[in-house]
């Protein structure tokens, strides 16, 4: 079969249709397909020809965007075995058969009905046959070819990422750099130029310029100044074919800002200023504001302001404000008219954050001077001190003296001054000032234990003009007067030990006073002189504000007398001397070896002995639960009884309890265990009576002779050999109990009961050494003298 394609259908599209033949010639020239085996469709065996006939075709072309009112034609299929008798029919099947290509069955013309893009789809793969329109048998093999959509320049140049935002510094170089712009063209890059794209400036000349092929945007200006205009609106276009005419454009817009540079140096409006502070102004208050204008912006216009010298260089300071870029003029001093009515200052303002680029655009500063006018105001009174210390004795009288303040109007009319006591708190109640002189008495009766010191605030205001008030703090310190007696310094818990030896020291006490160390700290103890002797206890003073008690006798014994009691003098060393009496109580303890208590309480023999309050009771307690168990358990036992002897019905295996303890010795229906309290009584065998015997027991036969001289051993022994060979005891063992305990001791009884009691000289000292739990017997069989420490 030979394809041919015709598609110069338009007059005006004759070129571009010599153009596709020859491109087509040229690249594809004209292929014969032959098969030289067949496959039959109908047969099993295949069958070699030498070729007869074959598909002959050229590469097929068809133009996009085809807007003609016919159908485009695309080309032709020819088959050789096609005698122009109308007997061979063309197939075509691929994509877009029957919907946008069609092909005329008889004579293999195809037209294209639909108009194509391109740029959606390049090309088409259909599949021809040839086939006999009587057989339907196929004439030749199927073959594949493609339909090519040709491309015509209908896509603008895009740009996709537009508009564009950029920055450029100023005062750059001619030809920096500021951005590279891109357009795409959807159109066919390998056919033609519709996709060759070139660039061009519409807006933005002269200050910037840009590259035809590559599209960077450079700078066309030197010494592009911000100040003078920071704001560029650049357009682009980019046009295909090439830029020749009849290419299709398209365009972005480049907004462009330029940055700032630290070109411009600050500059004070003014060379002078004036500025006007009145004499009460606050130090450290802000009195003034001063700038320095800069064109440039951000850190480039950041400024530091300086006081380079004037006379009020040690009175006014000046910061800057970061955020309006002012200079803050504050007072350091306090102005006083009367001395000083203006100041001159010399200020400057200079750039923090130079570009030594720019340096020949300098210096980066500037210098303006200020003159500062004090201006004269009324002024509250002034103390002579800032604050006032003053003192007076407790329980001093109403009305006595305490300290005097003084102030003045500081002004040139010097008015006169009235005092009073600002009553904010309670402190200020216990006090009173004279308005006209200052001076501070008391008000009430101070405790300086109670309260050592008073805050007051004191006010002064002229007469002419009350509302100008000034304040100053007085502190009131109260001073201390011996009116506290002394007294122990705590409750104390002495103990004297019943073994205690004469001299020995119980215990060391202490004395506090309220009063300062001035008038007290300095202690004395001693006895009542007004008593007599103490025969148990005496009292040592040991110079250092302490006193030691100590014994006078040997031994003390909680039974006789269990507590004593002390009284205790004590003075301090105040003027006057003051003093007090307390009262110490002893309490009479047993104690160990090494000085340890072990009870205070003259009943607790018991507890010295080993048992304790808590252990009796706990032993009591124990009884009555047992008690209790074992009444439970007899009305337990009275209210149910469980036979012996299972029913022989139940021919299972269990577990018989026996719940009958007996009747003890009297009980005669039990176990008779006469025979082994005397073995001599075993006469004859004894049978048991909770088991019906089912036949006659084994003979045995004991001569009487032999019961006399038989042995317990040998008569268990006995009992056990019939136990096991006895046929009536029932199929489970049972416990049987032998209460014997055996002939008498030789040694005789260890009771000392039928001892002799006759006095011993024996030495019980070494009891002593058996440990706590013999103390008692060492105490009272023997001469035991612990000594007690402190």
């Amino acid at each position: 079969m030979r394809i041919t394609s015709t598609s110069c259908i338009c007059p005006v599209l004759v070129c571009l249709c010599f153009v596709q033949r020859c491109y087509g010639a040229a690249h594809h020239g004209s292929i014969k397909v032959t098969r030289n085996q067949t496959k039959h469709i109908e047969g099993e065996t295949e069958v070699h020809h030498r070729p007869k006939r074959g598909w002959v075709w050229n590469q097929f072309f068809v133009l996009e965007e085809h807007m003609g009112p016919d159908p485009q034609y695309v080309g032709k299929l020819h088959s050789n075995s096609d005698k122009g008798d109308g007997s061979v029919k063309y197939i075509l099947t691929g994509e877009g058969a029957g919907t946008i290509f069609i092909i005329d069955d008889t004579t293999g013309d195809i037209h294209s009905t639909k108009s194509l893009d391109r740029e959606q789809k390049t090309h088409y793969v259909l599949h021809a046959q040839a086939i006999d329109r009587r057989t339907n048998k196929p004439l030749e093999p199927e073959s594949e070819f493609i339909i090519k959509v040709q491309d015509i320049n209908d896509n603008a140049p895009k740009f996709t990422d537009g508009p564009y935002i950029v920055t450029v510094p100023e005062m750059s170089e001619m030809g920096t750099s500021v951005l590279q712009v891109t357009a795409t063209d959807a159109d066919d890059p390998t056919y033609g130029n519709s996709a060759r794209v070139v660039y061009s400036i519409l807006q933005g000349q002269p200050y910037f310029s840009v590259d035809p092929k590559t599209g960077v945007i450079r700078t066309a200006l030197h010494n592009m100044d911000r100040e003078a205009r920071e704001h560029y609106s650049v357009v682009i276009q980019a046009k295909d074919m090439a830029g020749q005419v009849g290419g299709l454009s398209g365009s972005t817009t480049v907004n462009i800002t330029l940055t700032d540079v630290n070109d411009n140096p600050p500059r004070f409006p003014q060379k002078h200023y004036q500025l006007y502070v009145p004499e009460s102004a606050q130090v450290g208050s802000a009195v003034g504001k001063i700038k320095a204008n800069d064109a440039d912006t951000g850190s480039n216009a950041d400024m530091k302001y300086t006081i380079i010298n004037g006379d009020g260089a040690g009175v006014f300071s000046i910061s800057t404000d970061k955020e309006t870029r002012e200079g803050i003029l504050s007072l350091k001093k306090p102005l006083n008219y009367e001395k000083k009515k203006s100041y001159t200052l010399n200020i400057e303002g200079a750039n923090t954050h130079l570009d030594f680029r720019f340096s020949h655009l300098g210096p980066f500063k500037d210098v303006t001077m200020l003159k500062v006018i004090v201006g004269d105001v009324d002024e509250p009174p002034l103390f002579t001190m800032p604050s006032y210390v003053m003192e007076v004795y407790e329980n001093a009288k109403i009305g006595t003296p305490v300290g005097t303040v003084t102030a003045h109007d500081p002004d040139a009319a010097n008015s006169l001054v009235r005092y009073f006591i600002d009553h904010n708190t309670e402190e200020d109640r216990y006090f009173t000032i004279d308005a006209s002189t200052g001076t501070i008495k008391t008000a009430k009766i101070f405790d300086r234990e109670e309260t050592p010191w008073y805050n007051i605030t004191v006010a002064a205001s002229e007469i002419d003009n009350p509302e100008l008030v000034s304040h100053v703090p007085v502190g009131v310190r109260i001073l201390d007067v011996n009116d506290n007696p002394p007294e122990l310094a705590r409750d104390y818990d002495v103990v004297v030990c019943e073994n205690s030896k004469p001299g020995q020291v119980i215990q060391t006490i202490t004395a506090t006073d309220k009063d300062n160390s001035a008038n007290g700290a300095r202690f004395h103890f001693s006895l009542d002189e007004g008593l007599s002797l103490n025969p148990n206890f005496t009292l040592r003073n040991n110079e250092d504000n302490t006193a030691s008690i100590l014994t006078r006798r040997r031994r003390y014994s909680r039974t006789t007398q269990d507590i004593y009691y002390l009284p205790v003098l004590i003075s301090d060393g105040g003027v006057p001397p003051l003093s007090s009496s307390s009262t110490l109580t002893i309490r009479v303890c047993a104690c160990e070896r090494d000085g340890r208590v072990r009870t205070c309480h003259a009943e607790a023999f018991l507890s010295s002995a080993g048992l304790s309050t808590g252990a009796l009771i706990a032993i009591l307690l124990c009884i009555v639960i047992l008690l209790a168990i074992v009444v439970l358990f007899i009305t337990l036992r009275r209210g149910k009884k469980e036979p012996l002897i299972i029913s022989e019905e139940d021919v299972r295996e269990n577990v018989v309890t026996y719940d009958d303890e007996g009747g003890g010795e009297e009980d005669t229906e039990a176990f008779d265990i006469t025979a082994l309290r005397n073995p001599s009584a075993a006469e004859e065998l004894k049978y048991r009576r909770d088991v019906r015997p089912e036949a006659k027991p084994l003979s045995r036969h004991h001569p009487s002779s032999s019961l006399d001289s038989i042995d317990v051993q040998e008569f268990l022994n006995q009992r056990l050999a019939e136990a096991d060979l006895d046929p009536s005891v029932p199929p489970y063992d049972s416990l049987q109990t032998y209460a014997y305990e055996g002939h008498r001791s030789e040694a005789g009884s260890i009771s000392s009961l039928d001892s002799a009691t006759t006095q011993s000289d024996q030495d019980y000292n070494y009891l002593g050494d058996w440990g706590p739990e013999f103390k008692k017997l060492a105490e009272l069989y023997g001469e035991i003298e612990p000594e007690r420490t402190t």
